[in-house]
């Protein structure tokens, strides 16, 4: 469903600040404070610590946990479950695979994760990196081979069984999550609130995160807010909040149509446009949606 882990970093476009710290790797303390001489005194240590903090971060740090509450993340996952796999029972979905003939591949897990978007790959390669022998560590050739398309070659017969069976695995549901909150989740919440977004604007950016992926490319993620800044201002640049997640969801909507011109748009418009006429940004329960025409509730 998406393109992860391949931004062209030395080529963004103008404005576009937030990418290069959204997917920096990153730094614990010792990274980035020299040990201090025995004569340094516990106030001095401290502004040495503040003055090595990223701005950007000590901006958000005070603000309202938003979408990252527990609650409110339960929420969203139960939201984009209905989305990818028809049901709000998000934990029921480890184990998901099928290909939708979407041009990506297998589409599995929590999250969508497809063999042609690089994202499914790179969950199968960390995993793998901590958990050796696992049952899909044999199909890493091939799915690197058919990485960026959407083949099955190399993956079939045996490759949706073993998925299948892995995320029986506590360990496997756990990267899965983890790299859900890696690529999509925290980065989405992040730009949001740096953006000036209440809830509602941070369930809006990881909606789209995931749909169409932490790209610069034409109708990425990135794309997509370059678009929508171009007609309107966010909260942070003194705009009217409503009008720029209108102007967002504008994009977003438009985005999901050039994939596919029969595609459906209820995410957009029997869900999260509604909770935004509504005047519900601070995404308040309960709420209300239909997901290509079923009606959820939560």
């Amino acid at each position: 469903m998406k393109r992860a882990g391949c931004l062209l970093l030395a080529a963004l476009p103008v404005g576009l600040t937030a990418v290069a710290y959204l997917f920096a790797p990153a730094q614990s303390e010792s990274d980035t404070l020299s040990k201090p001489a025995a004569s340094a005194t516990p106030g001095a240590r401290q502004q040495a610590k503040e003055s090595a903090e990223d701005p950007d971060d000590a901006a958000i740090a005070d603000l309202p946990p938003g979408l990252a509450a527990p609650a409110k993340k339960e929420l969203a996952q139960r939201f984009v479950a209905t989305a990818i796999n028809s049901t709000a029972e998000w934990r029921s979905t480890y184990g998901a695979i099928k290909d939708i003939d979407d041009g990506k591949g297998y589409t599995a897990g929590i999250i969508g994760f497809c063999t042609g978007t690089h994202d499914l790959l790179t969950l199968v390669e960390r995993y793998t990196e901590a958990h050796p022998g696992n049952g899909l560590a044999r199909y890493l050739p091939a799915l690197r081979a058919v990485d960026g398309t959407d083949s099955h070659e190399g993956l079939d017969p045996g490759f949706t069984a073993a998925w299948e069976a892995e995320a029986e695995v506590k360990a496997f549901r756990e990267a899965q999550e983890s790299e859900r909150d890696r690529v999509y989740f925290d980065p989405a919440v992040r730009l949001a609130k740096l953006d000036g977004l209440d809830t509602l604007g941070q369930f809006v950016y990881y909606d789209a995160m995931v749909f169409h992926g932490p790209d610069t490319a034409a109708n990425g993620f990135y794309d997509l807010r370059e678009r929508a800044l171009a007609e309107a201002d966010t909260p942070a640049e003194g705009g009217s909040e409503k009008e720029y997640l209108d102007a967002f969801l504008d994009v977003h909507r438009k985005a999901i149509g050039a994939k596919r011109p029969d595609s459906d748009t209820s995410r957009v418009d029997t869900a999260l446009r509604q909770f935004l006429y509504n005047g519900n940004l601070s995404l308040d329960t309960p709420l209300e949606w239909r997901m290509y025409g079923t009606p959820y509730t939560a």
